[in-house]
């Protein structure tokens, strides 16, 4: 495996197509060892952030009169250089994040395909456009040609994710739809992985040179104290902003979006539990493969995905006595494991042990004993459905790998839980094909508290295509009607706009008469 030192890293910023700043500031950090690695990075000052949000309005003038496949062709360039640099990339994001090689090497190839798919979207659009056509003979007034086209907001700011190095941070889905719509980015790059993030800049940094782009088109700042956040935010120029993390932090930045002079648009993908209800005919057939399955799933990642299931109710009996034998035999095979930073483990340790001290909940397993301080092991509970919906601790998001087993006294019970549920990411409801024929009234609950409704299939995972939805009603995220995955997620960036009466010749390329995707009415 290449050293640490065989990777040279600037630390600094990258602020309109300059690399910036003094790298003195903090250390990258190996949560596997718990100790900080060679590298130092700068922390951005007010004066940096307002550059690259200065910077990041010029480009915008010049970016957005792009053409579609110019931008695609930026896209894809950027993917390119991303698969070119591949081993230093995964490499250094293993020793930032302690996450497998092949999980990592996963993890880039899904976000170069997502970068791929806005760029084939831009080529050949799935969407139609619209267009109402004139009516000067209709009365009592003639219709005006009205036609429905969109536009960029302007300058986006995006956070890095912790637990996703590559794909929801530099040049993941947020960076990547918001390019694809038009919209210059600045990403406020994760402290847990600045070298990460470093050397995916360096990739879009040759993208934007190798495709003349204008040099403010793509920023980088780094640092970990929190002015730097509100500074982002706060910057005038700052159009809408992407963030995926806890919801403690997405709270603080969304109601400072709201509380701007000017208000603007903030996607916030906030967590989850995403509970899997169990119904009792496929639970008696299945309870020991249901509960191996699950443990395999909340495991991944050590249990750090937005999407691992946390949650699971069913109703009491013979079957669920079988499935919670199953998952505490398989649980306490499990080994403790550092997490993605020391915080987040203390985070988890904190939660766990408040749950342990609920004299109302019955460990289940616990996996096997940390070795050292910053390592943590898997855990499962169990709680009366009286006592989940009466205890708010109990329906928050533990962020690691921990599982909550809600035990129904009948179907009454797990239906009015689900119809209790606060938003989620997923919720999935595993069910023979006659019970789940016959489960329309829980169905219909449990999809107005979720973005993705998933049968017989575990949560961890979300495709990158056309028709996911990585979002849901809050708490999950902070706007319920859009999507941080899939094409759609282009459409947080943009706005629309209405051309009436607009001469043909100045009309965008995909709203003039005669284009295959333009609707006529």
């Amino acid at each position: 495996m290449t050293q640490q030192t065989d990777i040279q890293l600037s630390g600094q910023h990258y602020i309109n197509g300059q690399w910036c700043g003094q790298a003195a500031q903090f250390s990258s950090f190996n949560p596997v060892t718990n100790k900080p690695l060679n590298w130092t990075f700068a922390e951005a000052t007010p004066e940096e952030v307002n550059a690259a949000a200065l910077a990041a309005k010029q480009a915008f003038t010049s970016y957005r009169s792009t053409t579609p496949a110019q931008r695609a062709q930026f896209l894809e360039t950027i993917a390119s250089n991303i698969e070119t640099d591949i081993e230093a990339i995964t490499q250094t994001a293993h020793l930032e994040t302690g996450l497998p090689m092949m999980r990592l090497q996963g993890e880039t190839g899904r976000t170069c395909g997502q970068l791929r798919l806005f760029a084939a979207n831009l080529r050949e659009p799935i969407e139609h456009f619209v267009a109402d056509l004139a009516n000067p003979e209709r009365q009592p007034l003639p219709k005006a040609d009205t036609r429905l086209g969109v536009l960029p907001l302007g300058p986006v700011a995006v956070f890095g994710a912790s637990n996703f190095p590559l794909a929801f941070s530099t040049a993941g889905g947020d960076t990547a739809s918001a390019l694809a719509a038009g919209c210059p980015v600045i990403v406020k790059g994760h402290p847990a992985h600045p070298a990460t993030s470093e050397l995916v800049t360096r990739a879009i940094a040759n993208a934007i040179t190798q495709c003349d782009m204008p040099a403010g088109v793509f920023n980088l700042i780094q640092g970990g104290q929190p002015q730097t956040s509100t500074a982002l935010v706060n910057a005038p120029q700052i159009k809408a902003v992407g963030f995926t993390g806890s919801l403690k932090v997405g709270r603080i930045l969304a109601d400072l979006c709201a509380a701007r002079s000017e208000p603007i648009p903030f996607y916030g993908e906030l967590g989850s539990t995403n509970p899997q209800f169990l119904l009792p005919a496929i639970l008696a057939e299945q309870a020991e493969q249901l509960a191996t399955t699950q443990v395999q799933s909340m495991m991944m990642g050590h249990g750090q995905f937005c999407t691992s299931p946390g949650l699971i109710i069913a109703t009491k009996g013979e079957a669920l006595d079988r499935y919670v034998a199953t998952m505490a035999t398989s649980i306490a095979e499990q080994a403790a494991s550092a997490m993605l930073t020391p915080g987040i483990a203390a985070t988890y340790q904190a939660q766990v042990d408040a749950l342990l001290s609920d004299s109302t909940a019955t460990l289940i397993a616990q996996g096997g004993a940390a070795e050292a301080s910053h390592q943590t092991r898997p855990i499962a509970i169990s709680v009366s459905a009286t006592q989940y919906l009466a205890t708010p601790a109990l329906q928050q998001e533990v962020f690691g790998p921990c599982a909550v087993v809600v035990k129904c006294d009948d179907a009454e019970q797990l239906q009015a839980l689900a119809e209790q549920l606060e938003g989620q990411l997923t919720a999935t409801i595993h069910g023979t094909t006659a019970e789940l024929a016959s489960a329309q009234t829980l169905i219909e609950a449990v999809s107005y508290s979720v973005g993705r409704l998933i049968f017989n299939q575990m949560p961890t995972g979300v495709e990158v295509c056309h028709s996911m939805n990585h979002g849901g009603p809050y708490p999950a995220s902070t706007d319920g009607r859009s999507t941080s995955v899939g094409s759609a997620a282009i459409t947080r960036f943009q706005r629309p706009i209405c051309y009436q009466n607009m001469p043909a010749a100045l009309l965008p390329q995909q709203l003039q008469d005669g284009h295959p995707k333009l609707q006529q009415f």
